[in-house]
């Protein structure tokens, strides 16, 4: 099997000061679940709307497990050998206004082989379906350019100690201006960070234009406030 060992594991201590985005530990599984259909709904419809901007969402797995770690279908990311420290969420085209495309056309169920070379990004079968229901089918693109976009972008991202910020005073600012330290393409007002009710880090949201170019945040679109503090959840 293929194990990939980045982040604050092994190839972090061979390249000084680089923290990367793929997992500690992440060993894809020999098989994958099929994933059930992902369809428009009452609640979340078809919106076939034009493009203004993308936003690339990383979600932060010590806490996300923390919070739904026994939830049926969290086991490949929360429990056995696999370690995460920032996962894919999804690549996400914006709208123009308000509202934002999603579920465009119709897909089937993804390639197993598809899924499983996406699972040590995005660590979960049905969220890759639903990334890919609801969000891909927007983009004029297919499944696997889709995902050889977005788990290249977020392999490229490098961050800060999380460890180090862990155990000290942290606002969302500072914590913004950390991670565009270790990213030149990115800047702080290019990033949303968004946290639970108790303050936790939850997910990151990163704001690109048209052509997928890291850009600032448009007002109004999310995220907690720069004075708010910050705390982060390193697991066991």
């Amino acid at each position: 099997m293929n194990a990939i060992l980045s982040g604050f594991g092994i190839l972090a201590a061979l390249v000084p000061g680089a923290a990367l985005a793929q997992a500690e530990m992440c060993v894809a599984p020999a098989k994958v679940e099929r994933p059930l259909p992902e369809l428009p709904s009452a609640k979340e419809p078809q919106r076939v709307l034009p493009i203004g901007s993308y936003t690339l969402a990383l979600t932060w797995a010590p806490g996300f497990c923390r919070a739904h770690g026994d939830e049926p279908g969290k086991a490949f990311q929360c429990g056995g050998e696999n370690r995460f420290g920032f996962t894919l969420h999804g690549l996400w085209p914006d709208g123009r206004g308000k509202l934002w495309p999603q579920y465009c056309k119709a897909t089937p169920i993804l390639p197993p082989a598809l899924i499983r070379k996406t699972m040590c990004a995005t660590p979960s079968e049905q969220l890759i379906q639903h990334e890919w229901a609801k969000h891909g089918t927007c983009m004029r693109t297919t499944p696997e350019a889709y995902f050889q976009r977005s788990t290249s972008m977020y392999r490229a991202i490098r961050f800060p100690d999380m460890v180090a910020l862990s155990r000290g005073q942290l606002t969302v600012g500072d914590f913004k201006r950390a991670f565009a330290d270790k990213n030149r393409a990115i800047p702080a007002s290019a990033i949303r960070v968004t946290t639970t009710r108790e303050g936790w880090l939850d997910e990151l949201w990163l704001c690109l234009d048209t052509r997928f170019r890291y850009h600032r945040c448009e007002a109004g679109t999310g995220g907690t406030a720069d004075a708010a503090e910050l705390k982060i959840w390193r697991g066991k």
